[in-house]
C-alpha cells in the first residue's frame, strides 16, 4: 500500500520561508537524492488559514511512495536534504508519515 511523507513548515513565531530557494534549489536537491524512490510530489505554498486568516503553514510537502521500503530508501538518501533546511527557513519542520487510503 502507499505511504506518503509530508513535511509541513509552520509559519508560528514570525519564521522566515524564502518560497524562491525553496522551489528552485532545495525541491532540487529532492530529487536527486530521494527522487528515485519516490513515486509523485505536490508542494502547496500557504497562503491562507481561511477567509481573513493568515496560513498556518509556510508550505507543505507531499511525497508518495510505492511503499514503506521505498520510504525507508529515500531516508537514507536525504541527509543532504535535511542539511539544506536552515537556508531556506528558520521554522521546525513537522512530519507526517501515512498510508494513503
Amino acid at each position: 500500500m502507499a505511504v506518503t511523507l509530508q513535511v509541513l513548515y509552520p509559519t508560528a513565531g514570525g519564521t522566515k520561508f524564502d518560497h524562491d530557494y525553496y522551489r528552485d534549489t532545495h525541491m532540487a536537491l529532492v530529487r536527486t537524492h530521494m527522487g528515485p524512490h519516490i513515486e509523485s510530489t505536490l508542494v502547496t505554498k500557504g497562503l491562507a488559514g481561511g477567509p481573513d486568516t493568515p496560513p498556518e503553514f509556510h508550505a507543505v510537502a507531499t511525497m508518495v511512495f510505492a511503499d514503506q521500503a521505498a520510504l525507508g530508501a529515500a531516508m537514507e538518501q536525504a541527509g543532504p536534504v535535511l542539511a539544506d533546511i536552515p537556508k531556506f527557513t528558520d521554522t521546525k519542520p513537522q512530519m507526517l508519515i501515512g498510508e494513503t487510503i
